[in-house]
């Protein structure tokens, strides 16, 4: 075999590989308005920078005629590249080899770019589109999940991993996504679940579209599975290069900083007058975080679940920093059960990859009744705690208004080791508001005064004055300082840059027992 002849040859493969399941297929894929695995790596990574590998491998299967059915590279694509300049691996799921279903070997092929991933300290991105196992090869095809399975819990914590469902995802094979640090789904096209709409019916009754069941708005608004939505599978994709920019490549790095125009000790005027003089009327936290941040930016996190806490990536002097703020405009800025979970798992990403965390706090309490009880917000709320108390990354805190209770102490407080605590005057930090503290310490006087309303309004006004603000805090160390509003962006940089080479251990421990 001549070299022209050897070249024709390997020219060949490569063309019938990046044909996938050929074009009647392709054509299929675009009708659906989705695009195919190499056009969303194209459109992902920086321009001429994949590096595809086992472009060529091929499936063992010889059960149900499977030995003629074969495509080179087994329904995924595979390999490294550039996103913004750092360096990325990642794996495409193609839809129209097999309906992206897994084998063995397209198992073994995902496997690898992780493991070159945890080797190499980069982040791992997966790009979803599969109807899940390959029924043909068994328990080989069950076997390939949880090799995926063990690698996602071992990096998990070591390197970044983010997974875009931008088609089916089914069965076992939501279960690598749900150990991934972040989940994004495309609307309209995009699903997960467990179990699929027939066997619902077929179990439980339930009539169900594959939307209603695990569609892109029922998991970022209800089951909080996905931290976004997206309206197109462009949008998923620049959004993921806008994540990683927030990301250090692995635990090992600090958190990313980069250049700003923003000044330092630029005035938030705005922040003067926003806390409304009645305390029971709410106002939108993210108006604090977008005044604050470097020119304004504020990339949320799960903002259609749990929307009483509000968390997020900024950066400060151009450094990520991590943000967690209860939110007064829904529930009146409550900890639920849903909200406790949502901002414990941010607080513990952000304490495994060195990003600082911002905490802003304007909480009356946890959200009673008996939904919560028997939901277990005992057991939830304790997670949030847990991830506090353990986060050894620099924590900065600022009481903007409420810090009630228990909710308080479980708000980045300075017990549980939050390094620099500041309060703007219209801070309330007390055991519970002024109306319930009256209604027990001055019960009798109450029920004995001639005008009962009369002498309530005068106990509460005396209440709020001595201890419904942040001077009792302060006095006892609690609080570092209190701030003048406008001049929280300077003061919170300064209180970053300060931290900056904090060093704190945790009790040496396999790993403690967070109340699951």
């Amino acid at each position: 075999m001549d070299d022209t002849h050897s070249l024709s040859t390997l020219e060949n493969m490569h063309a019938l590989a990046e044909l996938g399941g050929g074009q009647a297929r392709i054509d299929r894929q675009h009708e659906r308005g989705k695009l195919t695995a190499r056009e969303r790596i194209e459109a992902f990574v920086d321009p001429g920078t994949f590096v595809e590998l086992d472009k060529f491998v091929t499936h063992g299967c010889t059960d149900f005629g499977m030995e003629k059915q074969k495509f080179l590279g087994d329904g995924v694509i595979t390999g490294y590249a550039k996103v913004s300049g750092r360096l990325t691996y990642l794996f495409a799921q193609d839809f129209t080899v097999f309906g992206g279903s897994l084998s063995a070997a397209h198992a073994a092929k995902i496997c690898k770019v992780m493991d070159r991933a945890m080797e190499a300290g980069a982040p791992v991105v997966g790009l979803n589109d599969s109807g899940g196992a390959r029924i043909q090869e068994g328990v080989a095809s069950l076997g390939g999940y949880a090799d995926i399975f063990l690698r996602n819990t071992l990096a998990s914590g070591v390197i970044p991993q983010l997974s875009a469902i931008m088609g089916p995802c089914a069965g076992g094979a939501v279960y690598s996504p749900a150990i991934t640090d972040f989940i994004a789904m495309v609307e309209d096209t995009s699903y997960m679940f467990v179990t699929g709409p027939e066997v619902v019916k077929t179990v439980t009754h339930e009539d169900v579209t594959k939307e209603q069941l695990g569609g892109a708005d029922t998991h970022t608004r209800v089951s909080g599975v996905s931290h976004f939505r997206v309206p197109s599978e462009e949008a998923m994709l620049a959004l993921f290069r806008e994540l990683l920019s927030y990301l250090p490549q692995n635990n090992m790095e600090e958190a990313p900083v980069r250049p700003t125009d923003d000044p330092v000790d630029r005035l938030c005027d705005k922040l003067d007058s926003l806390i409304p003089d009645n305390p029971n009327k709410p106002y939108d936290i993210k108006d604090v975080i977008h005044e604050i941040a470097d020119e304004g930016r504020f990339l949320e996190v799960h903002a259609h679940y749990a929307p009483n806490i509000v968390v997020g990536f900024t950066r400060l002097e151009g450094r990520s920093v991590g943000v967690v703020a209860n939110q007064p405009a829904h529930l009146a800025g409550c900890l639920d059960v849903d909200a406790s979970l949502k901002a414990a798992r941010f607080v513990r990403f952000c304490d495994a990859f060195n990003i600082p965390l911002l905490t802003l706090v304007d909480v009356p309490g946890f959200l009673p009744g008996t939904a919560q009880e028997y939901g277990g917000i005992i057991k939830h709320g304790a997670k949030l705690l847990y991830a506090y108390a353990e986060a050894t990354v620099p924590k900065v805190t600022l009481i903007t208004r409420k810090a009630y209770g228990g909710a308080y102490d479980v708000m980045a407080s300075k017990h549980i080791r939050a390094d620099f605590n500041f309060a703007w005057p219209s801070a309330e930090i007390a055991v519970m508001g002024p109306d319930g503290a009256v209604k027990i310490i001055h019960r009798r006087e109450i029920a004995n005064a001639e005008d009962q309303d009369a002498t309530r309004q005068e106990l509460v006004d005396s209440y709020r004055e001595t201890f419904a603000n942040p001077y009792r805090a302060a006095s006892l160390g609690y609080v570092d300082e209190v701030l003048v509003p406008r001049f929280t962006r300077k003061r919170l940089i300064q209180a970053f840059d300060a931290l900056q080479n904090k060093r704190q251990e945790l009790p040496p421990k396999k790993h403690g027992n967070l109340p699951l």
